[in-house]
């Protein structure tokens, strides 16, 4: 039996409002918690079971997904009672695996989208027969990430964590947050204190000789640390350009969850989602965005690549273009918010007080 542990306990500051009342792997994208479709995944690959390693709103996961049977999978919940970093969420989550020493344990970063082959990847771990193997991807820019440059046979040479330097930028692949350890090599983690999987955990085992395979792989990957990423995530997948079975409908240009409504003449497109309960008015036009439960969008307003909180209403006229709207808010008639603006939950905007916002 195929074993994960999948790493969900991150705050997710760079994504508030919409973390402050969920942990930002539970924030819905294309109408279902972002690591339904992590978990969807990981069970058409074959994995069976699925330790969650959890801490911020520890308590949120385990009344959604329960023991996992409705989906298919056996799920262990593990909480840290102080936060432990990548490595030591790892090592604290395997003592509820049952992975022989040398049998392969897949590792998830909870905030990665990607259309990984992850059959492929445990075929190339044991293929190569490595301690660990990491999934690699290429990106234009990689001052942000962590820099794994590889030999020909794909052997991890180093590890640079967000280079500060030009010369420390020796290649543009990234270390892309999908793992596969010797089930003994998580066993020589640090128990007890905080451990940086990138920054201790990795280059410790290179310097101690153990072998580190890299599997660079050019599909679909995203990292959604930012609002404007997990708002283009949710699109991407409800389109159907990265595949998940946990969508809850076909690929199109929308999708609309049970008890929501959008009127004749409303217009919703680019992969917008519109969630339980909410409402999208006659002549609103709401484009590559989540609108989740219970919202409300009036008429005429214009709504773009945003995301609209829970019970939160937007005002006629009004228009959105990159804006994070909290639980609860309103923006009243008339505004115009741009730019990766952010309203708190529970916020009172009156008619045409905002007509600009600068990020």
């Amino acid at each position: 039996m195929t074993e994960a542990v999948l790493l969900v306990g991150g705050k997710g500051t760079r994504l508030r409002p919409l973390t402050l009342n969920t942990p930002k792997p539970m924030v819905p994208a294309a109408g279902v918690p972002f690591i339904a479709h992590q978990l969807a995944r990981a069970r058409a690959a074959g994995v069976r079971h699925v330790v969650l390693a959890t801490s911020y709103l520890a308590e949120v996961f385990e009344p959604y997904f329960g023991d996992g049977a409705a989906h298919g999978l056996r799920l262990t919940y593990v909480t840290e009672k102080e936060p432990l970093g990548t490595g030591g969420a790892i090592r604290s989550a395997a003592d509820a695996l049952t992975t022989g020493p040398a049998g392969p344990v897949l590792v998830f970063n909870g905030d990665i989208l990607t259309g990984l082959d992850i059959r492929g990847l445990l075929h190339r771990h044991e293929r190569a027969q490595a301690d660990v193997t990491l999934h690699l991807t290429r990106v234009a820019d990689p001052r942000a990430f962590g820099l794994v440059p590889t030999d020909a046979d794909g052997r991890v040479l180093a590890f640079t964590e967000k280079p500060g330097r030009p010369e420390e930028i020796v290649t543009d692949q990234i270390n892309a947050g999908a793992y596969v350890f010797r089930r003994d090599v998580i066993d020589t983690i640090p128990t007890g204190r905080p451990v940086s999987v990138e920054r201790e955990t990795f280059p410790g085992l290179l310097a101690s000789g153990a072998l580190l395979h890299g599997v660079v792989d050019a599909s679909y990957w995203l990292d959604l640390g930012r609002p404007a990423s997990f708002v283009q995530a949710s699109a991407d997948l409800v389109r159907g350009v990265v595949r998940s079975p946990a969508v809850p409908g076909e690929p199109g240009e929308h999708l609309l969850l049970p008890g929501a409504h959008a009127e004749p003449g409303a217009r919703l497109t680019g992969g917008t989602v519109v969630g339980a309960g909410a409402y999208v008015a006659a002549g609103a036009e709401v484009d590559g965005s989540v609108v989740l439960d219970g919202a409300r969008i009036e008429a005429g307003a214009r709504i773009r690549a945003s995301m609209i909180g829970q019970g939160a209403r937007v005002g006629p006229r009004t228009a959105l273009d990159g804006v994070v709207i909290g639980d609860h808010a309103e923006v009243g008639a008339d505004n115009e918010l741009c730019d990766g603006a952010r309203i708190w939950c529970g916020t009172v905007i009156p008619d045409a007080a905002i007509r600009f916002s600068a990020a």
